[in-house]
């Protein structure tokens, strides 16, 4: 079953490139993160929705909110995808061991071996605000939660 809006968000580690790792306690206390899972990468729909993020970043700026956008690809095609795609927000692995944090997220499809589409907007404190979850098929239609503009106003805290 997947956390939902007023969970604790589960901790996470997260191979970002070979030496470098992100967690939820890189994020506490300082920042909002938005936890996106998707599928894999260098597909069509995952693709559109990591430059849907990438088109709103100035809006998750302006909230104090880094995304992390995740699957159990392995870092150095996570970086390479990025890299092609221009991206400039943190692209991040489960690939080892495999899907443990979408497993922790509850949006890891065991018959896949991959993440469905889970996103988890995370406050400072570490409590989930807004989540959303779609199949692997459905493409997310709303990247930028409400909750976003919420924390845009009151400047997160």
């Amino acid at each position: 079953m997947a956390i939902t809006t007023g969970d604790r968000a589960p901790r996470f580690d997260l191979e970002e490139t070979y030496q470098q790792r992100v967690g939820l306690d890189d994020f506490l206390g300082r920042r909002n993160v938005l936890l996106v899972f998707h599928p894999f990468a260098f597909t069509a729909v995952c693709a559109e929705e990591a430059l849907d993020l990438q088109e709103n970043l100035e809006s998750f700026q302006n909230a104090e909110t880094d995304i992390v956008f995740v699957s159990c690809d392995t870092s150095a095609a996570r970086q390479a995808w990025r890299k092609q795609l221009g991206a400039t927000y943190i692209f991040a692995s489960d690939f080892w061991q495999h899907g443990a944090t979408a497993r922790a997220y509850g949006v890891f499809d065991e018959e896949t071996g991959a993440a469905v589409r889970g996103t988890f907007l995370i406050d400072k404190e570490g409590t989930v605000i807004w989540s959303l979850v779609k199949d692997a098929d459905t493409r997310r239609t709303e990247m930028v939660p409400e909750s976003l503009e919420t924390l845009e106003h009151d400047g997160g805290d």
